[in-house]
């Protein structure tokens, strides 16, 4: 499964999840606007990983 993962994956995979721990900890100490602004990033990077694969994907074709 994991073979499929190009490096371009694992970045973007990466990013989401330090945008995750980061926001939990912003949240968690106190700052919890600015948690859920960086907790907001996780969707966009990953819909941009998304739209890079489609990409790829059509240049295939």
């Amino acid at each position: 499964m994991f073979k499929k993962f190009t490096s371009t994956d694992i970045i973007l995979m990466a990013a989401a999840l330090m945008s995750i721990i980061f926001s939990e900890l912003l949240y968690f100490q106190g700052e919890k606007e600015d948690g859920a602004f960086v907790g907001i990033w996780v969707p966009s990077i990953l819909a941009f990983g998304i739209y890079l694969k489609l990409i790829n994907m059509s240049k295939d074709d």
